[in-house]
């Protein structure tokens, strides 16, 4: 099926150059038609103004000669145009293409992998998704029975964090992260949880610039995010100076 798709694409995409080429002869030939029905027509012309006297017979015949002359003229062109490329290597160039096309996809394409549809990867995910939810409830409620000495209690919402954050979910994420900053106190942790407060409000809450504030002066000196927690104190510091 994939090759049959090439071909009508190959042939889609050449065809703006293939036809014009196709019909120049052709075109040609017409022109030459063309000239010698106009020459034909203005000798019928001449010799009307003759008989009604519109023109002398001197001129008459004077514009006969140069009418008759056109005529041979274009009666001895040339059907055909030589061309400055051989017709024949311009096909056999339009040919490669294709051809040059499907070895570079063969190079690296997979013509026997199966068609992936739209529809049942769209199914596909939203189990995915719905066995996701399954788990992190579990895990949620897991959570919540832990007694707050539990030291996988603090592990657990991180891990519970991350998993939010990688879908999206920052509400959450940042909810999670939370928990376990009640639990032990992180700077890393602390900026993770107010870069999700900001990414689920779309802008520096008052909240998560304090988060973002405490996070730096606990960070060490060698934090590599230390430069965006500062860029986003000074965008929430600016949020604030300019309601």
């Amino acid at each position: 099926m994939i090759w049959l798709s090439i071909a009508l694409l190959s042939l889609l995409a050449l065809a703006p150059a293939a036809i014009p080429l196709w019909r120049r002869t052709r075109q040609i030939r017409d022109e030459r038609s063309a000239a010698l029905a106009l020459h034909e027509a203005q000798l019928s012309e001449i010799d009307r103004d003759l008989a009604i006297g519109l023109i002398a017979p001197a001129e008459h015949d004077i514009a006969r000669l140069e009418i008759q002359r056109r005529i041979l003229v274009a009666d001895t062109a040339p059907a055909e145009a030589a061309d400055a490329i051989s017709p024949l290597f311009v096909w056999g160039a339009l040919g490669l293409i294709p051809a040059a096309a499907i070895g570079l996809y063969l190079t690296n394409g997979v013509p026997s992998m199966p068609a992936m549809p739209l529809g049942p990867r769209l199914v596909a995910q939203h189990e995915q998704n719905t066995k996701n939810d399954a788990v992190l409830s579990r895990l949620r409620q897991t959570l919540a029975q832990l007694p707050a000495t539990d030291p996988n209690l603090r592990q657990g919402y991180l891990l519970l964090g991350q998993a939010e954050a990688s879908r999206d979910h920052y509400a959450e994420a940042a909810d999670a992260w939370k928990h376990a900053l009640d639990l032990s106190f992180d700077a890393e942790v602390a900026a993770r949880a107010a870069e999700a407060i900001t990414r689920a409000n779309s802008h520096v809450t008052p909240e998560a610039l304090t988060l973002f504030r405490k996070a730096l002066d606990a960070a060490p000196k060698d934090a590599p995010w230390r430069g965006p927690v500062q860029a986003r104190i000074a965008e929430g510091e600016h949020d604030q100076d300019n309601p």
